[in-house]
């Protein structure tokens, strides 16, 4: 039976920086993942906002080009409100080439990555898996997903709130408009979130998201009838993809680690309460949890474990967790229409631009990590 110190499930964003990390510093590190290809069930739109690109290397040419302009329409699509940036707020990358970029550099620092290989469970330190024998770990990285098996073999909290999403991507003609993001607040078509468009000069992307119990007509036809006649839409001049899946938006769990494995991404709860968005989150806590996960293998202190804290971290999203709920009453067009004329104003535009260009989408981390992230950077 192979022998490793960490064993990460799930081969996304999050399982792959935090194998990276770990493996830098020295530790022997698999990651695992059901796929077999990393191409296949991305389950993210792929937009990352300009903190995260101002703190993170994700290499350019991996990059659409900067998105400045915010459009929210009301459900009549009459007069919407444009917010415009002085920066590039955000940029739609190709998601396939920046997991398998996470996966190469993964692989470079040490760590073994697996496809095609389902984890089935874990108990007393032994991982067994569907398509490879049964590994010895002494610690496991659940990054399996918004609904994590292993957050629920290792005893944690599991995501319980969620919106369900789906998206439907195409090419189109380089150069037919400048790039947008369009959100269309609809509680007809996307209860208790948004419809979008954004296009990044290369791909549109087309939207829907809601909550599951009030999407009676199913994601899937929603998403079919909005983007017949979506705000900024432009025709596909290649082949439709579709992609989706389940978004926690409940917060960071509470219960994040235990002495046998912890949690990050999806499977931590580690999205954004308001926005859904959650790559700036799973980058950020990979960092805390390689941190802390190598601090305690290297010193068997339980305590270390207490870094990881899944309730100082709900603590600064207090005022998001408020304005989700606040979000997810708003189930008829008129309260929607009302909700945007709300925003019209000074201050509700301010609020806007604040929510959707704001530095404060996820908690920065200590700066024990923080000197590492900056270290690393300066060496590669």
């Amino acid at each position: 039976m192979q022998t490793v110190d960490v064993l990460v499930v799930g081969a996304g964003l999050a399982g792959l920086r935090t194998a990276r990390l770990l493996a830098l510093r020295e530790l022997n590190v698999m990651v695992v993942d059901r796929r077999r290809s990393l191409s296949a069930g991305i389950r993210t739109t792929g937009i990352f906002v300009r903190r995260t690109l101002d703190d993170f290397d994700v290499p350019d040419h991996l990059l659409g080009p900067g998105v400045r302009d915010v459009l929210l329409y009301p459900p009549s699509r009459r007069a919407p409100i444009r917010l415009t940036s002085d920066r590039d707020e955000y940029r739609v990358a190709d998601m396939a080439a920046v997991y398998e970029h996470a996966r190469r550099a993964a692989e470079s620092a040490g760590a073994r990555v697996l496809l095609g290989v389902r984890y089935v469970d874990a108990s007393t330190g032994v991982v067994r898996f569907a398509g490879a024998g049964p590994v010895r770990a002494r610690f496991v990285v659940g990054a399996d997903g918004a609904r994590s098996r292993v957050a629920r073999h290792l005893g944690l909290d599991v995501n319980r709130r969620f919106l369900v999403g789906a998206e439907i991507l195409h090419p189109v003609a380089p150069g037919t408009a400048t790039p947008a993001f369009h959100c269309v607040l609809d509680p007809r078509i996307a209860p208790g979130y948004l419809g979008w468009v954004i296009d990044d000069g290369r791909h549109a992307h087309v939207g829907v998201a809601g909550y599951p119990d009030a999407m009676r007509a199913g994601v899937r036809h929603l998403l079919d009838a909005f983007a017949a006649d979506a705000p900024g839409g432009t025709r596909p001049s290649g082949p439709v993809e579709r992609r989706g899946g389940p978004i926690p938006v409940g917060g960071v769990l509470r219960r994040l680690a235990c002495p046998a494995g912890l949690l990050v991404g999806d499977a931590a709860g580690a999205v954004s309460p308001l926005t859904a968005g959650g790559l700036d989150p799973c980058l950020r806590m990979s960092e805390l949890a390689a941190a802390v996960t190598a601090e305690y293998l290297r010193t068997g202190d339980r305590r270390a474990l207490g870094r990881y804290d899944g309730n100082a971290l709900r603590a600064r999203f207090r005022g998001r967790l408020l304005l989700r709920r606040a979000f997810a009453g708003i189930r008829s067009p008129a309260a929607a229409e009302a909700a945007v004329t709300l925003l019209r104003g000074r201050p509700g535009r301010a609020l806007a631009a604040r929510i959707l260009f704001g530095d404060g989408s996820f908690p920065e981390q200590p700066a024990d990590v923080r000197l590492h992230r900056d270290l690393h950077r300066g060496l590669h």
